[in-house]
């Protein structure tokens, strides 16, 4: 039996929201795409016009992309995040699973020395990265509630671990990004809401490769993690696809490692 058609329908008549769709490359894309094969109907939401261009014209790549709720949505407003959960919960009357894929640092900030890191640059990232999963994860309650609890699920990397050459301020937000996941789970769990983390290893989408050195670490990790190649965005949809689904219904407060092992290695 193919992967493919073991996993089609795992999630059929689920409703997902999914923040953080850029780019085809983006690893927010290869999960929405994963939920959508596997019969989830879906929420996407974008920031800007050009992020709007990019979700339509993926969303149209999508056998029956014409169910897909496509909408505006910057995390850093109250007012905006407020309308998507409006929007969801009329059009959609639910919620099963809520993917954060959002992080954000000043380029600045991934270059030089982590000490030289500015007060404002430090707050933004920290917000956008960090707080967002919060602010979401509180809008999204109710409508989980409504569908008898559900799945969170966020992003985050090795760095937010350790330390890595050149990720600076998105390693610290990573951290707070995945303490924020265990809190959450602590709390949210006796309503049945499961919130864990995927700590993907490096892919190549248009926000690592404001990382420097980027290409490097592509290079190192496929030449040492234990399956000495690098990872593919559709294993991570793959992942995000068994945290929607029954599979993982025990699971809440993890970061699962889908990196080819190589957070298993003391170098």
């Amino acid at each position: 039996m193919s992967m493919q058609s073991s996993v089609e329908g795992l999630v059929e008549g689920k409703v997902g929201l999914v923040f953080g769709v850029a780019h085809k490359s983006s690893l927010a894309w290869a999960i929405a795409q994963s939920l959508h094969d596997s019969g989830m109907r879906l929420a996407i939401t974008y920031q800007s016009e050009r992020q709007e261009r990019n979700a339509r014209k993926l969303v149209d790549e999508l056998e029956g992309g014409g169910s897909v709720l496509l909408l505006p949505c910057d995390v850093t407003s109250d007012e905006q995040i407020d309308d998507v959960f409006s929007r969801v919960k009329d059009e959609m009357g639910r919620l099963d699973t809520l993917v954060h894929s959002v992080a954000f640092a000043n380029r600045e900030d991934l270059m030089g020395g982590f000490s030289e890191t500015s007060r404002d640059g430090f707050l933004v990232s920290q917000e956008i990265s960090a707080f967002s999963l919060v602010a979401l994860a509180r809008r999204a309650v109710p409508l989980f509630e409504e569908a008898g609890g559900g799945s969170i699920i966020t992003l985050t990397y090795l760095g937010g671990e350790r330390v890595i050459r050149n990720y600076n301020m998105m390693g610290v937000s990573k951290a707070s990004l995945e303490m924020c996941v265990r809190y959450l789970a602590a709390e949210l769990g006796e309503k049945n809401i499961r919130v864990n983390a995927i700590s993907a290893g490096p892919v190549k989408t248009l926000s690592a490769r404001g990382v420097s050195g980027f290409t490097d670490i592509l290079g190192f990790m496929q030449e040492t993690a234990p399956l000495r190649r690098n990872i593919d965005g559709s294993e991570v949809g793959a992942t995000a696809l068994y945290l929607s689904s029954g599979l993982s219904s025990g699971m809440t407060g993890e970061v699962l490692h889908v990196d080819a092992g190589y957070h298993i290695l003391g170098y």
